[in-house]
């Protein structure tokens, strides 16, 4: 993780977490101890913790996601700060995973940051929730979009995504226009992918569609030809895999090599760029359900072209929510007049009209948005293209 982690409770955490994980089976958990205060800002700074996957499959997303909220951070700081403070950012390694993102919230809460901002694998949000709100700090999900996070929100968190709820709706919507009445869906088991899939087949069902299979496949999985088979046999018109990327790209391989000629359709969890990279000449003409992206943003140019200047690259699919979100708090802690976590969490529910890159954001009773932000991509010729 990117951070330095000094005080002696983080250093005892840390022993017990990794006695812990260095077991081959998990034990009954111990009682877990208490989380660190959260002192307030003091002196100059504004301390913000970003949870983000740094490490592991999703860490492109994290890197990019983090990123955008430096990028966000030296530009108001360049303005003065907030409330005559500089903001500054400590980032932790959630690496997608529940136990380690159990952890780095712990070391974030002891390291006297006063606001939460990033969140992207719902499976590493959902278990944090509580240790954030027992100490009152405000926690802006930023991609992570599992229905868990509004069912299981103790009342600090705000998703700036669209929920899966929401993504759920723009699929169906595509999958009547493909003209598909015979859906395969593919997930992992995770909070993310399971949820998205669940939520789907409702719609699916509720809209007189048919569900002809709902099938979960492990991370890392090399080998899909007994799933190609299956789904084949079951003369499925469209497959929806609603993971991630990296395992995305492998099936969809799998899936043409094996003549499968239905329509391909993916979650925002795989609309990244090395979606295209990693499926080659397999990928064309499959359809990415996808977060606001900056190159079909009018507002994002200016955004994105100080992206590409500081970082020598594109933004990614969730720098612009990325973006947004930092800016968010930013504004929140000055109509809250301070870092207090109460009333800050005030100031968040109370917005109404803050326009960010992906558009307007205001909040319904949950939390979550009031209107879903989701596109469709399709690829062609080697690049996505706005449907």
């Amino acid at each position: 993780m990117s951070r330095k982690f000094l005080s002696l409770v983080t250093v005892t955490f840390l022993a017990l977490a990794l006695s812990v994980t260095g077991c081959g089976t998990q034990p009954s958990a111990p009682s877990t101890p208490s989380a660190p205060s959260a002192p307030t800002a003091s002196g100059g700074e504004i301390k913000i913790g970003l949870p983000l996957p740094m490490t592991g499959s999703e860490a492109t997303y994290g890197k990019d996601m983090e990123n955008a909220i430096k990028l966000a951070v030296d530009e108001i700081n360049a303005k003065g700060g907030v409330n005559g403070k500089k903001l500054t950012t400590i980032t932790g390694d959630d690496a997608c995973d529940p136990q380690q993102a159990t952890a780095a919230a712990n070391k974030l809460v002891s390291e006297g940051v006063v606001a939460i901002v990033g969140g992207y694998c719902s499976g590493a949000v959902v278990p944090t929730l509580t240790i954030y709100n027992e100490k009152n700090l405000p926690y802006i999900v930023e991609a992570a979009n599992s229905s868990k996070i509004a069912t299981q929100n103790p009342g600090n968190t705000f998703e700036i995504n669209g929920t899966a709820v929401h993504q759920t709706q723009k699929a169906v919507e595509l999958f009547k226009k493909l003209g598909a009445t015979k859906v395969a869906l593919v997930e992992q088991g995770d909070a993310y992918s399971s949820d998205l899939a669940n939520q789907t087949e409702k719609a699916l069902k509720a809209a007189g569609s048919t569900v002809v299979s709902h099938d979960v496949t492990t991370k890392g999985e090399q080998d899909f030809s007994s799933l190609v088979t299956s789904l084949k046999s079951k003369n499925a018109d469209l497959v929806f895999w609603t993971a991630y990327y990296a395992d995305g790209a492998l099936l969809i391989k799998q899936l043409r090599q094996g003549g499968y000629k239905g329509a391909i359709v993916v979650g925002d969890g795989s609309s990244d760029p090395k979606l295209i990279q990693m499926s080659g000449a397999a990928g064309e003409g499959i359809y990415v359900l996808s977060p606001p992206v900056a190159e079909y943003l009018p507002a994002a140019k200016q955004f994105a072209d100080a992206y590409k200047a500081k970082y020598n690259q594109a933004p990614g699919a969730y720098a612009p929510l990325a973006y947004d979100g930092i800016n968010l708090l930013a504004d929140a802690l000055k109509r809250a007049g301070g870092t207090d976590g109460k009333a800050v969490i005030k100031a968040l529910t109370d917005t109404s009209g803050f326009a960010g890159l992906a558009g307007k954001v205001a909040f319904a009773t949950d939390k979550t948005l009031k209107e879903s932000n989701f596109i469709v991509l399709q690829i062609k010729g080697g690049k996505f293209v706005l449907q």
